[in-house]
């Protein structure tokens, strides 16, 4: 480079693939001219001019125009794994469609399969059912198996008795037993067509023009490989599901699909009127920006909105539930994300999706009921109407609450295609609570086996962005797997030790590690004081005002269900540092039981006083929050962990949802009510904008993308 000129700094500018030279900014002070020197020299301002011009141009609105409610014409979308919610913004509630789609097939129609994200007792193998132990302890957990399914299930168990134990409820001998005879031995009972209240009108022929069929039909269809169809769901967790489909414009066909179809039948919205229609997205706080992308140029350029406004769910949820601050934990139907929020901003180092959600209780209550004989035989989980028998019992038995854990008779009907309706009868014990105690002892999870099948959108070492953006890893994430580092040097070497002070500088100071006592020992809060005692007599010596160690989730006592193989890993001081960690930190951070997640997250937020307001502000949403005791089993699980390491500690509380306001929706609400501000009006993106800018555009417009 030639003498005089200074050295370049990074080039955010998207030159950085070309020969050409890019001068540095020159300085205002030598400048003259006013030109780019304010605001209203930028394209926002300037389009914002524009349409103001335009609309003092327009001819008066119609009286028809003028009676029209704010938000009428603002479409919210709020797109997931099982549902699509999608609707105006004027709207009390959207309309909540199953986000599936059934194309026509040529034949041989590939056999639907179902992905076993739940670990299974071996084949043939009698069930060790627990029992007291001779000493007469009704609490006491006994399993002789040699089978890892009963070492997890007995670990579950345990964490169950010991809740028991301290709210003074009996246990019941030989429950499973009892339950499993009265199952083997039941007869289902058939009802007449006549008498079937919710019968189905399954699609026995469709119509031979119906080539896509969208939603519930889709899910009518009497036997889709008999018929010729393809049944599938293009979303899958934060992102596309690619385990099913070969091509990702395959995925996004089907997503322009179901928005066009659902936005004709349901709001009589035709595609000539997309262009009067202004759109508010919701997407994942912890999102994919291919992802976020994609879906953009699909509601802009193929179907052709007028514009566009791009909002993330934990910041939704708390415009829908009217707070500005709070941790958010959304507990999808297959991922669980965390995130605070405060004072209407989303925290980026809390962040952090868990890889489970509502299908893993779902489909551990079909195991647990298994081992209990299940009346119904011919269960599949793999053909939907078996799937939502068990997410019926799901929604009717499964609680949290350790005082509904009783011998009962429940009830439950089966509906298939071409054959008459029968009613079961079933006895179970705690099968209803250990289902959904999942998400907190997630040791029957297989994530490994979660992960088979799914690859990212685009190819990793090929991108459309000249931009390099590094891999997305949070600060809760980091936290999250420390315990699976090794542990620092002894003798750290120069660069070491200046990647720590430039870390301390930051505000994030190098911290020790401390052993997080198990839940299933620390959840009553007897155990809490006595483990929160001999913490803070193993670490005596270290002052009181000293920073809050990190929480590590030992391996002997939150192990995965799958051990990780040992691999070359850097130093636990460089960890922030460099995006080489030696481990992938998404996923290993996903396996973390959910209120351990909560507290890693508010931890990530700043200091004492933010992780005391975070978890006196947890919100609760997701299909998974309508279950009876969440709340309580949250709090007393929080409380447990937070007592003994934060100090001045005050009750933890879960923000209930406004009244009558559906969990499941809030989100879609937030966002509603975000379309119908005025302030809403500075960040639309328009598809002239996404034309010329892309997702620079989208990132100006919406700064944490």
């Amino acid at each position: 480079m030639p003498r005089g000129i200074p050295n370049a700094k990074k080039d955010d500018s998207g030159m950085r693939y070309t020969s050409m030279h890019v001068p540095l900014a020159p300085n205002p002070k030598h400048v003259g001219t006013s030109y780019l020197k304010s605001e209203t020299q930028s394209i926002w301002s300037r389009n914002a001019a524009r349409k103001k011009e335009l609309v003092a141009e327009e001819i008066a609105p119609s009286p028809e125009q003028r009676w029209n409610r704010r938000g009428s014409h603002v479409i919210v979308i709020h797109p997931g794994s099982r549902f699509l919610r999608i609707g105006k913004a004027s709207d009390v509630t959207p309309a909540s469609i199953p986000n599936v789609i059934a194309r026509r097939h040529k034949p041989p129609v590939p056999v639907p399969t179902h992905v076993e994200g739940i670990s299974r007792p071996r084949k043939g193998q009698v069930p060790q059912l627990s029992s007291a132990s001779p000493d007469g302890d009704e609490y006491a957990v006994d399993i002789t198996s040699d089978d890892p399914f009963d070492a997890k299930m007995g670990s579950i168990i345990v964490s169950l008795r010991e809740r028991m134990r301290f709210y003074k409820l009996r246990v019941t001998c030989n429950a499973a037993k009892v339950a499993s005879t009265f199952n083997e031995q039941f007869k289902p009972e058939i009802i007449p067509e006549a008498n079937d209240p919710f019968l189905v009108d399954w699609i026995q022929d469709p119509l031979e023009d119906s080539e896509v069929l969208v939603g519930e039909q889709a899910l009518r269809l009497s036997d889709p490989q008999l018929l010729n169809y393809s049944v599938k769901w293009p979303i899958h967790g934060k992102n596309f599901n690619t385990r099913d489909y070969p091509s990702h414009q395959m995925i996004l066909d089907d997503i322009e699909t179901i928005i066009g179809t659902t936005l004709s039948e349901k709001f009589n919205v035709r595609r000539p009127d997309y262009k009067d229609y202004s759109v508010v997205l919701v997407i994942p706080d912890f999102h994919d920006r291919a992802y976020v992308r994609e879906f953009v140029n699909i509601l802009l350029v193929s179907l052709g909105f007028k514009q566009l406004c791009v909002q993330q769910e934990s910041l939704a949820a708390t415009y829908g539930a009217g707070i500005s601050s709070a941790c958010v934990v959304d507990i999808g139907a297959v991922n669980s994300s965390i995130a605070c929020v405060d004072e209407g901003l989303v925290i980026p180092d809390s962040r952090i999706t868990l890889n489970m959600g509502g299908n893993d209780i779902t489909e551990f209550l079909y195991v647990l009921l298994e081992r209990i004989s299940f009346p119904y035989r011919d269960i599949n989980l793999a053909r939907w109407y078996d799937w939502a028998v068990m997410e019926d019992l799901k929604a009717r038995l499964c609680t949290l609450a350790e005082g509904d854990v009783a011998l009962n008779l429940y009830d439950f009907v089966v509906r298939k295609p071409g054959k008459p309706t029968e009613k079961y009868g079933l006895r179970a014990y705690d099968e209803i609570i250990l289902a959904p105690m999942c998400i907190f002892e997630p040791r029957v999870i297989e994530f490994d086996r979660k992960h088979i099948g799914l690859r990212s959108i685009p190819h990793p070492d090929v991108t459309e962005e000249i931009i390099e953006h590094p891999v997305d890893v949070t600060q809760a994430m980091i936290i999250s797997t420390q315990h699976l580092l090794p542990p620092p040097s002894t003798a750290p070497t120069d660069t070491e030790a200046e990647a720590i002070a430039v870390l301390e500088n930051g505000g994030k100071q190098e911290q020790q590690e401390v052993s997080l006592p198990s839940t299933a020992h620390a959840t009553p809060p007897p155990t809490v004081e006595s483990s929160a005692q001999s913490t803070a007599g193993a670490s005596g010596e270290v002052p009181a005002d000293a920073p809050m160690e990190v929480i590590d989730v030992e391996s002997d006592i939150k192990p995965s269900s799958i051990p990780v193989a040992p691999q070359p890993q850097p130093s636990q001081s460089s960890v922030p540092v460099t995006p080489n960690l030696g481990i992938d930190v998404c996923f290993e951070a996903s396996k973390l039981p959910l209120d351990v997640a909560i507290f890693n997250s508010a931890r990530a937020s700043g200091g004492d006083d933010k992780i005391r307001k975070h978890l006196q502000a947890v919100l609760v949403i997701g299909g998974s929050a309508l279950i009876p005791g969440m709340a309580h089993a949250l709090e007393s699980r929080l409380q447990a962990i937070a007592t003994p390491l934060v100090p001045s500690m005050d009750k933890v509380q879960i923000i209930p949802p406004p009244k009558e306001v559906d969990p499941r929706v809030l989100a879609w609400k937030g966002a509603a009510v975000l379309g119908k501000m005025d302030s809403v009006a500075d960040i639309w993106l328009t598809p002239a904008d996404w034309d010329v800018l892309g997702m620079r555009g989208l990132r100006e417009r919406c700064f944490y993308l």
